[in-house]
């Protein structure tokens, strides 16, 4: 079975699985090109009492959550996944994802999400949720993000690659390192 092709950043990938013996945290996602990003900051992001904004170079659409796994393994799989090519369209406007999540909702990720989820089925945690895409700009306390919803935004780009990433979690904010990417079919 052929390889999907692959770039994989080894010295990180070497630190990471070298690190103390604990597995990373890690997740699939799709980064948002730099247009796309220009297009988000454009956003209202206002001061306001309990909402903590997402930083822009941190923006993604998670196609799974994996959480603490074995990198070799995920990497493994990933390879050998068919990953459809996808067309995501951010938008129509910012919404709540739960109460505590401002995001912009995104279509078109699902098949390549639902091929990410079988890929690496049965590693790392089971999200017992349905994939819902979405990109989120801002976590918040309840309620505290319910006038910040409905500022009109709309983007559309094509997936070429997904990206393993690992997910440093910080005091301040979670540091994010691409490990490996997968191009799409």
């Amino acid at each position: 079975e052929p390889l999907i092709p692959m770039r994989m950043s080894a010295p990180y990938a070497l630190t990471l699985m070298g690190h103390d013996g604990a597995m990373p945290r890690l997740f699939v996602c799709a980064w948002p090109p730099a247009d796309v990003v220009d297009l988000l900051e454009q956003l209202p992001r206002p001061a306001a009492d309990g909402v903590h904004w997402v930083a822009p170079e941190t923006w993604h659409i998670t196609l799974r959550f994996i959480g603490d796994a074995d990198l070799d393994d995920v990497v493994e799989r990933l390879g050998r996944a068919v990953l459809p090519a996808a067309t995501l369209t951010l938008g129509p406007a910012v919404d709540l994802l739960s109460d505590r999540h401002l995001v912009v909702p995104v279509t078109g990720a699902d098949t390549l999400a639902l091929a990410v989820r079988s890929a690496t089925a049965g590693i790392g945690e089971r999200d017992p949720h349905r994939f819902r895409g979405h990109l989120t700009l801002a976590r918040a306390d309840r309620g505290a993000a319910d006038r910040l919803t409905d500022a009109p935004i709309t983007a559309q780009f094509e997936v070429r690659a997904i990206a393993l990433v690992a997910s440093d979690l910080q005091p301040s904010r979670p540091v994010y390192s691409t490990v490996a990417e997968f191009d799409t079919a």
